[in-house]
């Protein structure tokens, strides 16, 4: 049986690895239009390879995920993060949980998960053809006619791994051949902020932030880091996820409202001001900052207010402290454009979950199969979308090998 496998990135690999597994005799081709194999492997986590997180219930897993959480909760069941983390074990790949859930490695190095699946795919007599970009597939009566600039290829089973992509014009063979596409668009991205003079703190981390667009019930928890563009980290990375065709639609100009204190609320932070109050009177604003914040980013908020920073506690108006507070919980930024997150630019949108059913398999085209970032699937930063590839590779490959 000859299967090939378009796309050679985590679910394609995954994918062909899986086929070549299932079933020995069959002839697996990985083809990869450009140069590179894995690339998107070998930056993610800062070139150390997120693998996976480390959730393991399913139902809990799949909320990780704006698009595509509902279908990936039956398929957990087939392949979920136990999986994952066993399969690269019996691979000599051991994995270490860190402290925010993210799966690593052991070794740091994302070159260590790339070498694994090459190293796979070479023991099972995979072939691998790079710069070899599909033109064209044909489904013929019993098999697939696949033209390339180096020739045509004759298939019985083709598996479509070749990724997310910002153009709808990209997935125009797939229509062609009666599948359904959503619509394209960037998903976890960071905030351009070209007007803000917050920029100026660049570097800055706040360990957890609560941050909502302005006028929708969209709202994110989490680190949030202060760059040169804007703001950036998981706060920001998956509110961008969950309201990736919303602020698409807004041409990514809005407003954002940040909690520099996660959750607290107003009255809360009253209340604890009150119960300072007999130790912070007669210490300087800036000398005495009670709420934990950074300590440049409580100079920042002083000086957003015009409260003098050698001014004692007790001597700040009502009105000031007002002011203090709303910028502690309610403090407001425009946004103005996006920058993608790294290197690892991850789309929402791409084939429809209608198109396909449950073993992965087209509709429209019997005998072909999808896996990864080219199905409308994506999940929040943290490892969740290597994982929905291990997973749609996975049933993938084993729906084709048979």
């Amino acid at each position: 049986m000859r299967t090939a496998v378009i796309g050679g990135g985590a679910a394609g690999f995954f994918a062909a690895i899986t086929c070549a597994q299932l079933n020995p005799s069959a002839q697996v081709t990985i083809f990869e239009k450009t140069s590179k194999l894995l690339a998107k492997v070998k930056v993610s986590g800062g070139g150390r390879c997120n693998v996976t997180h480390a959730c393991f219930k399913n139902n809990e897993l799949s909320k990780f995920y704006p698009r595509g959480g509902k279908f990936l909760k039956k398929a957990f069941n087939e392949f979920n993060t136990t999986d994952t983390i066993n399969w690269f074990k019996s691979k000599g790949v051991n994995l270490k949980i860190e402290s925010d859930n993210r799966m690593f490695p052991t070794s740091d190095d994302s070159q260590t998960i790339i070498d694994c699946l090459l190293g796979e795919a070479r023991r099972l007599g995979i072939t691998i053809k790079q710069r070899t970009a599909i033109l064209s597939i044909h489904q013929k009566d019993q098999y697939f006619d696949l033209e390339t600039e180096q020739g045509s290829y004759q298939v019985d089973k083709v598996i479509i791994g070749s990724g997310g992509s910002p153009k709808e014009t990209a997935y125009q063979w797939l229509v062609d051949l009666g599948h359904n596409i959503d619509s394209p668009v960037p998903s976890l991205f960071t905030f351009n902020m070209p007007n803000e003079p917050i920029k100026e703190l660049m570097g800055l981390s706040v360990p957890n932030a609560q941050v909502k667009i302005q006028g929708e019930k969209l709202e994110s928890n989490g680190p949030l880091l202060i760059t040169h563009w804007g703001m950036s980290g998981p706060a920001i990375l998956k509110l961008s996820a969950w309201g990736a065709r919303l602020l698409h639609e807004k041409s990514y100009q809005f407003k954002i409202h940040v909690n520099w204190l996660g959750g607290i609320k107003e009255n809360q932070l009253r209340e604890k001001l009150i119960m300072d109050h007999d130790n912070i009177k007669a210490r300087n604003v800036s000398n005495r900052n009670p709420f934990g914040v950074p300590q440049r980013l409580w100079d920042f908020i002083l000086d957003k207010n015009a409260t003098d920073p050698d001014k004692k506690w007790r001597d700040l108006s009502k009105k000031e402290i007002n002011r203090l507070i709303n910028s502690l919980v309610n403090d407001v930024y425009e946004v103005s454009g996006k920058t993608t997150f790294k290197e690892e630019f991850v789309t929402c949108g791409g084939v429809s979950l209608d198109s396909i059913d449950s073993a992965m398999e087209s509709k429209s085209c019997p005998g072909m199969y999808f896996a990864g970032e080219v199905l409308d699937i994506d999940g929040v930063t943290g490892g969740f979308n290597f994982q929905a590839a291990w997973t749609t590779g996975f049933i993938a490959g084993k729906s084709a090998c048979s």
